[in-house]
């Protein structure tokens, strides 16, 4: 397998991307519906952070390769196995080792932070990356509740005051407190002509109401609320409103997904994942086992029913059976998007599978 080529650095800074949809994804190769991922640098039992988060340099450069339209790292906090902790970081050096390829959060969980705060480093990556930065927004911790805390020391708001979070970080964005507000003022420094587009996360239906309201981009975690994505679209697609954003609704899913050079391996990667959901739900989070730990874990009958649940929801097997299961999915949901993950042990295990679901679907190439 080869390695994706080293792009040249520019001399000078790159212009905004023009003529591109900043919101709708582009398609390519065979693929019905835009095709991305979502990445949260995995740290596998053995490796270490800094090892994963090369390794996710390496799947965003790849990706770009292949044809993925974006690539967003999510924001989680105590988490041994995920390493993108703090996704404007991340994101500012997935920019600067790819060139056309959207970056994005997936999300930034917005109670967490000051608006002012993310609305100055998406600011700034937008200006490092123009016409390249998406901004997903969830209202979820992406943690426990002690962490949560330790993390918001002076936020007095928590999820509940998601709307209002919502409207003063947009304002920051636009520069267009009206007048009269304390915060007419001031300045998110830097600001460009362009910002980018806010999507709005969820796997419930809050978000995808209230992304329908504004009429926002909706993306919806399927990956672990599968019960509720079709819900959720309804209520986004029967109470959009269309804005400056959008004129008629945009969702993408974000889906599990392992493919292999057969089922047996895939479901055999795939297990290594729903070990590492297991103990997170058990309150024992750690880095993603190997498959080799997971085949050989002695499973209560519980976890076995949890693992069976956990791995339903999870689109497996060759790359034609996983082209063709994502497929279905995006059928019976109407998805406009696929955002696919493979949050499994071993970077070239993950490698390897996005570039055989490229490869069904007649994307670039095979990279890694």
């Amino acid at each position: 397998m080869s390695t994706a080529p080293e792009p040249t650095a520019p001399e000078t800074a790159p212009e905004p991307a023009a003529a591109v949809d900043p919101v709708r994804g582009r398609t390519a190769g065979r693929a019905p519906a835009p095709l991305s991922i979502l990445d949260l640098a995995t740290v596998g039992s053995g490796h270490t952070a800094g090892e994963a988060l090369a390794a996710t340099t390496e799947l965003a450069r790849a990706a770009e390769g292949w044809g993925y339209h974006r690539f967003w790292v999510a924001e989680h906090h105590g988490m041994p196995g995920v390493a993108s902790s703090v996704p404007a970081v991340l994101l500012a050096h997935l920019g600067a080792r790819t060139t056309t390829l959207r970056l994005g959060s997936g999300g930034v969980m917005l109670p967490n932070h000051a608006p002012l705060a993310i609305a100055e480093q998406f600011g700034l990556l937008e200006a490092l990356h123009p016409g390249r930065i998406d901004l997903g927004l969830g209202r979820a911790p992406g943690t426990d509740q002690a962490t949560a805390r330790a993390l918001r020391r002076g936020l007095a708001d928590g999820a509940d005051d998601f709307p209002r979070q919502l409207a003063e970080l947009t304002h920051f964005l636009d520069g267009d407190f009206p007048p009269g507000h304390p915060y007419a003022r001031l300045e998110a420094v830097p600001r460009s002509a362009s910002r980018p587009p806010v999507w709005l996360l969820g796997s419930s239906g809050f978000s995808a109401q209230l992304a329908a309201r504004l009429g926002y981009p909706f993306a919806f975690a399927h990956h672990f609320s599968a019960a509720n994505t079709v819900p959720a679209l309804d209520l986004y697609r029967d109470g959009f409103t269309p804005s400056d954003v959008l004129e008629k609704p945009y969702a993408l899913i974000g889906v599990s997904a392992v493919a292999a050079e057969s089922r047996e391996r895939a479901l055999w990667l795939a297990r290594s994942a729903g070990l590492g959901m297991l103990r997170l739900r058990q309150g024992r989070p750690g880095p993603i086992p190997t498959p080799e730990e997971a085949a050989a874990h002695p499973y209560t009958l519980a976890e076995e029913d949890f693992l069976d649940s956990w791995l339903a929801n999870v689109v497996f097997g060759t790359p034609a059976e996983v082209a063709e299961g994502l497929e279905a999915l995006r059928r019976r949901t109407g998805a406009d998007e696929l955002m696919v993950t493979s949050h499994i042990h071993g970077h070239r295990n993950r490698l390897e599978s996005y570039g055989m679901i490229a490869e069904a679907y007649g994307l670039t190439g095979r990279a890694g």
